[in-house]
């Protein structure tokens, strides 16, 4: 009996390194795929154009980031649930696993909506586009809010800056949104945008790293 116990032990733990693992990869694949679909698209400007450009309908790296895209939510999804099932009483690292599935269910909806190119006609899929990255970001700030609380000083400081830099980026792109509907140049945006996700990225890989530390511990 005490054999069968601590077999199951080890492989629940086995498990849930898997799961963890998850949420470095899912990172490593997102950067990846923008910066190989920024270099494939003849003319796109990692600097002052948006991120959305690139999987817009119409664009030529839109066949290259659906799929990615629907992976990447399926290994965030998976990652959320491996901090929620090896959070044991830590109420936070629960709800933070909730909050990641949550953004990773509501992502994967979203990607579906892809905008319209640069300067085109409003549609339906504009409109749910906006309204999915304009909730996605509040999802994400909950996320790191909670998350702030599962480790030491060290990482509830490093969340605390990551919020800072995610709010004032979010808001910077913003701003730019209508000039990008309306077709008209967007300096920086890009650079603005990209901070705002690959610093929510860093964060994901961070925990992701800190929990496997933990597990193995």
């Amino acid at each position: 009996m005490v054999f069968s116990d601590s077999l199951f032990d080890r492989q629940t733990t086995a498990l849930g390194k898997v799961l963890l693992l998850c949420g470095i990869l899912s990172s490593l694949l997102w950067i990846s795929g923008d910066i190989v679909a920024s270099i494939q698209y003849e003319g796109y400007s990692f600097v002052s154009q948006s991120i959305s450009e690139l999987s817009a309908i119409g664009a030529p790296t839109r066949s290259l980031l659906f799929p990615l895209g629907i992976i990447y939510e399926i290994l965030l999804f998976t990652f959320g649930l491996g901090v929620l099932t090896t959070g044991g009483r830590k109420r936070a690292q629960r709800f933070t696993g909730i909050l990641l599935m949550t953004h990773a269910i509501v992502g994967l909806v979203s990607v579906f909506f892809p905008m319209t190119l640069r300067g085109g006609e409003l549609t339906i899929s504009d409109i749910m586009h906006i309204i999915f990255y304009t909730l996605i970001p509040l999802i994400i700030l909950l996320t790191v809010g909670f998350g702030a609380n599962i480790h030491g000083k060290r990482f509830r400081i490093y969340s605390i800056v990551t919020i800072l830099i995610l709010i004032i980026c979010w808001v910077l792109t913003a701003m730019a949104s209508p000039r990008i509907a309306a077709g008209l140049p967007t300096p920086w945006v890009g650079i603005y945008e990209r901070l705002n996700v690959y610093g929510y990225m860093q964060w994901v890989l961070v925990l992701a790293i800190s929990l496997l530390r933990t597990e193995k511990g």
